[in-house]
């Protein structure tokens, strides 16, 4: 009986990726950008919004943020090589991924002109003062 319900778990391919990954995890599966999940924090007071997104290993220059009609748009473009060698250096395995992950969040009444964002150790901390009428442009947001 067990056996059998061995076999019918190797056949099914959800088992078989889970096992796989459990017995062989590898860097994919720790991957954000492969898992498509951005891990983000919004804090609010009286005068700002202050959020916080997971980005570790993402260069500044491949998150894009606009701000327009009340909404954060936050895109990330990011693209992986990697090479496995043997013993005597020759590559047995070479992979290239790219990914592109993009979220929008609701925020109206923000002060478009003083919208601040920067990444320090693998956190993107974007803050969005709080304005009575605020002004729309082309939406683009410089991060520092």
């Amino acid at each position: 009986m067990a056996n059998e319900l061995m076999n019918r778990f190797a056949m099914d391919p959800f088992f078989d990726t889970l096992a796989r990954r459990f017995f062989s995890p590898t860097d994919a599966d720790n991957d954000y950008m492969v898992n498509g999940d951005l891990k983000t924090d919004i804090t609010e007071n009286d005068k700002n919004y202050i959020m916080k997104v997971d980005v570790p290993g993402i260069d500044k220059k491949n998150i894009h943020l606009a701000y327009q009609h009340g909404d954060l748009a936050l895109s990330i473009d990011q693209e992986r090589d990697s090479e496995k060698k043997d013993e005597q250096g020759r590559v047995v395995a070479s992979e290239r991924s790219h990914g592109v992950m993009s979220r929008t969040y609701e925020l109206p009444g923000v002060d478009r002109d003083n919208i601040s964002a920067q990444v320090n150790d693998g956190v993107l901390t974007i803050t969005l003062p709080k304005a009575a009428d605020s002004h729309e442009d082309s939406g683009n947001i410089e991060i520092q």
